[in-house]
């Protein structure tokens, strides 16, 4: 069978993690413009201003909860690699060229919330962002790239965690409707895939990672979340009836560990708690049975109004979007193996070899996720994000020599393409991410993902030059055959 014709190859990018341009145009501060660099074994930090005038720094996955009375603040002699990304904002143009040179069929592209509406609906719209990411799209266009659109990509407004209390605040439902509603209306020309929350479900990862949390707090900010995506996806379908609006939810597959029963159960309750909990909500449309299980587990009482129930079932996706990395283990026994590298989740697996991140390296994982997803909620799916962090080297003559990024997407790819043939509906891949970026987890540069190498390190030093890498003409060919010679 293979591909279908019109699918969509391409790569993907993220608004916090490459634009820079922090505090240009109008741009409101991001919760991750406040976050330190990081390594494969230690964590990124937010740093702050307590109430007395002190500073200080907490580690931090994705999000932070700061101290009561807390405000971000920058501290002097710490370096902030998000403020200035890759300078997308400034080589966008350039950085489209590539991809439209690579034959791409589409671009996932995230909105930052904070330039199109930097301190809250009451204080108006933002022209200037407005204006920003239809330069981006129209490129786009010009160069026959389908854009798929996330509204909200780890990008949080420092404004409504500070002014309003972040999403434990249900007001944030309404303004983020607003931000939705903009983009919704002034992009109507350009755009037609939609993606309301990234990897939404990461709400439970931090829980599970940090016991600092407050999972009251967590699971609070889920719920309004969820609530928000299904009432922007009722927005964006009133707006536009040809539009199609798609879940995201955080690649989190796991295996028991052994044959032993409890590490079975174990992994399917794990699997339950981390991804088909917020993942079935925005899929069907309604919380699943062993919610409750999961909301004793932790001594959380949600207030789920009617009207939350009716947004729920009415703002189903149209489309499954989740990411995939690798896979993890589960087990109940305590003498084994953790896996390596942070946000990785999990025990090590035997049978797998892991990147210089830590991170296992399971492409038959991807295929199992395939079938699971589609035999459970029998929707069109989408890899909005599949790739490999490595350390690449700028050679003398400019070249870049990485067969570690074409040898883990071969094996995907290949997966992917076993799947599709065993009846799996498919329509798009973008891998993350077509061009070198400050990664989420470390904020480092030099955690390579990309086709296009970025002349910067992890302190923000270099030219800012792109350079194609040996997979740029690999993933161009395999555009070319439609993913039929790998």
């Amino acid at each position: 069978m293979g591909f279908r014709k019109d699918f969509l190859w391409g790569g993907d990018i993220s608004a916090a993690q490459c634009e820079g341009a922090w505090d240009e145009d109008g741009k409101a501060p991001v919760e991750v413009d406040y976050m330190t660099g990081a390594t494969a074994t230690t964590p990124r930090q937010v740093t702050f201003q307590n109430s007395d005038g002190t500073y200080g720094k907490i580690p931090c996955l994705i999000t932070a909860q700061l101290p009561k009375g807390a405000k971000h603040a920058t501290i002097e002699g710490e370096f902030y690699p998000n403020r200035e990304g890759i300078d997308f904002y400034h080589h966008y143009k350039e950085d489209i060229a590539y991809f439209g040179e690579m034959g791409f069929k589409a671009l996932n592209i995230s909105i930052s919330w904070a330039r199109i509406i930097p301190y809250g609906k009451k204080n108006g719209v933002n022209q200037k962002g407005v204006d920003f990411y239809r330069n981006v799209l129209e490129e786009c266009k010009k160069w026959n790239i389908e854009p798929v659109v996330t509204l909200y990509k780890y990008d949080m407004p420092v404004y409504y965690i500070e002014e309003m209390g972040g999403w434990t605040n249900r007001e944030l439902i309404d303004e983020y409707v607003e931000f939705a509603r903009v983009c919704f209306e002034e992009y109507q020309d350009l755009v037609k895939y939609w993606i309301t929350f990234n990897e939404i479900n990461v709400v439970t990862i931090i829980g599970s990672s940090l016991e600092s949390y407050d999972k009251q707090k967590l699971y609070e900010e889920l719920h309004n979340q969820l609530v928000a995506s299904a009432r922007a996806v009722q927005l964006a379908h009133s707006i536009n009836k040809n539009y199609l609006v798609g879940s995201m939810t955080a690649g989190i597959f796991t295996y028991p560990l052994t044959p032993d029963p409890k590490d079975v159960a174990e992994n399917l309750a794990y699997m339950q708690e981390m991804f088909f909990y917020s993942a079935d909500v925005q899929a069907r449309g309604y919380y699943p049975s062993f919610a409750p299980r999961i909301w004793k587990k932790h001594g959380i009482h949600l207030n789920i109004t009617e009207e939350d129930k009716e947004d729920l079932q009415k703002g189903k996706a149209d489309y499954f979007a989740f990411s995939y990395y690798n896979s993890n283990c589960i087990t109940t026994h305590a003498d084994s193996e953790n896996m390596g590298g942070n946000i990785s989740l999990g025990k090590k697996n035997p049978y797998l070899k892991a990147s210089d991140w830590g991170w296992q390296i399971d492409p038959e994982g991807l295929k199992t996720a395939l079938h699971t997803l589609y035999d459970r909620y029998q929707m069109p799916l989408l890899i909005v994000e599949n790739g490999l962090g490595a350390h690449d080297t700028l050679e003398t003559d400019g070249s870049i020599h990485d067969p570690y990024h074409v040898d883990y997407m071969k094996a995907h790819i290949a997966k992917m393409k076993e799947a599709v043939d065993e009846g799996v509906d498919l329509f798009g891949y973008t891998m993350w991410s077509c061009i070198d970026l400050c990664a989420a987890s470390t904020g480092q540069v030099t955690k390579r993902y990309g086709f296009i190498y970025v002349d910067v390190d992890d302190e923000g030093h270099g030219t800012f030059k792109r350079y194609k890498k040996d997979s740029f003409y690999w993933y161009k060919h395999v555009i070319e055959t439609n993913g039929e010679d790998l």
